[in-house]
């Protein structure tokens, strides 16, 4: 028998889960990202077959959602990344009939959204990485036909994309995780062979990717999360042999 004692309950009001407040619009394919006053921003997705350009914000202080500026654009599979200056840049994705280049800002100070300079290349599913100089670096995806190599990189001061060295492989569903030293990790996916075990680095000096050392397992639909220590934990995902349970550091 368990003996149940108030410091175990206290532990458990700590960790469980309690309902928050309810979004406004029901979405999923959406991204969530955390801005720099504590709110998490809320963007596009899909509700049924209907693509969304809405937006909301999560007040962890209140527990509320409210409804903010709507994206220019309707879009789903999107990355989203906070920039240095605080603006969130939303880039790509799928409308639902094809992929987009199209990239845009979202102000938190004011709620907007302003479109920005375009990709060179239509893509979702795709990654991307601030890198440390605060620009953003966009890789691989699919264009809704095929497997994209291509990599391009934002700069946050001038609105522009220049593309930079291909991936040794096309790819997609993959991750990339910016390592300590700077350099980008990008692992697994789908490629044109399946399912990929494959990694490489991409060095923002130089502009150049090189293959690392390969994964155990091949898998995508993973996690890949940049520890303390500066290790990278790869978990799950989805392998040749069906749904993954295994983990690898690299």
């Amino acid at each position: 028998m368990h003996i149940f004692f108030q410091t175990d309950y206290n532990k458990y009001l700590l960790i469980g889960w309690s309902n928050t407040g309810s979004a406004n619009v029901g979405r999923y394919m959406h991204r969530a990202s955390i801005l720099t006053n504590g709110e998490v921003l809320v963007i596009g997705g899909a509700n049924s077959a209907v693509y969304l350009n809405s937006a909301e914000l999560y007040n962890s202080s209140t527990g509320a959602w409210t409804i903010t500026g709507s994206m220019n654009y309707a879009r789903g599979y999107h990355t989203a990344s906070v920039l240095t200056n605080g603006k969130v840049l939303v880039a790509g994705g799928s409308n639902g009939n094809v992929s987009l280049n199209s990239a845009e800002l979202y102000d938190p100070s004011t709620g907007a959204w302003t479109i920005t300079g375009s990709m060179n290349y239509a893509r979702e599913f795709h990654t991307a990485s601030i890198l440390t100089n605060g620009s953003v670096l966009v890789a691989g995806g699919s264009n809704g036909s095929g497997y994209l190599n291509s990599a391009e990189l934002y700069n946050p001061s001038t609105g522009v994309w220049t593309t930079t060295g291909n991936m040794n492989y096309g790819r997609y569903y993959h991750m990339a995780s910016v390592l300590t030293n700077g350099l980008v990790l990008l692992t697994g996916g789908l490629y044109i062979g399946g399912i990929s075990n494959s990694a490489e680095l991409y060095n923002p000096s130089t502009g150049v990717w090189t293959i690392t050392g390969t994964m155990n397992y091949a898998r995508f639909y993973h996690t890949a999360s940049v520890l303390t220590n500066g290790t990278v934990l790869v978990a799950e995902g989805v392998g040749n042999s069906g749904v993954l349970t295994n983990s690898e550091l690299y």
